[in-house]
């Protein structure tokens, strides 16, 4: 099948990709926008990961306000300051602040809670699980899945983007990360609600 230019284009504008990546994602899928997308996403998301351990130390300080009652300072980094005055970058800082805002994340990353809190949750999960009479070999299994759950709840980085719930925050990240070439990390987030402690 041959691929168009104007396919190549119109996939260079819904991803960000380089020409040659998008036209060989299209002849992957046989002409195929959404599925090439996906291909590109793929890829990206691998590419993204070997950026993770390059320092970091541009950004923004993101303020989200949401009907004058909840409030959310966010700081996202970058590699450059050229990446950071971006409006793709402006963009993914607003989205960031908005879901902190709106999915009430404690934490960023699930290595932020504490253990203390996480063996409370566990042995909670333990308990309700053995007073429903479920196998013991089965409890563990059960409770791993219940703690991943209870993840996804509070810490940002693994709730699903309330724009698009098929994909998490890491995924997000990740995809702004391989559009931009560069490392990008969300640091930390304050989130302030009217009347609260």
């Amino acid at each position: 099948m041959t691929i168009t230019a104007e396919q190549v284009k119109q996939l260079r504008e819904m991803t960000g990709a380089g020409m040659m990546e998008c036209k060989k994602a299209l002849g992957e899928t046989s002409g195929d926008l959404e599925k090439a997308v996906d291909v590109l996403r793929k890829s990206g998301i691998a590419k993204a990961a070997t950026r993770a351990d390059r320092a970091a130390s541009q950004g923004r300080i993101e303020a989200y306000i949401h009907d004058a009652r909840i409030g959310v300072l966010i700081e996202v980094n970058c590699e450059t300051d050229f990446v950071a005055r971006t409006d793709d970058f402006i963009r993914l800082c607003k989205d960031l602040g908005m879901q902190a805002a709106a999915a009430n994340a404690e934490f960023v990353r699930r290595e932020e809670v504490p253990a203390e809190r996480v063996q409370r949750e566990r042995d909670i999960y333990a308990a309700q699980l053995a007073a429903e009479g479920k196998p013991a070999n089965m409890i563990d299994k059960i409770t791993e899945g219940k703690l991943n759950k209870f993840y996804s709840e509070i810490c940002l980085m693994e709730q699903p983007f309330i724009k698009d719930d098929k994909q998490t925050i890491d995924q997000l990240v990740k995809t702004a990360s391989s559009k931009t070439g560069e490392n990008i990390v969300v640091r930390r987030f304050a989130r302030f609600k009217l009347g609260a402690e």
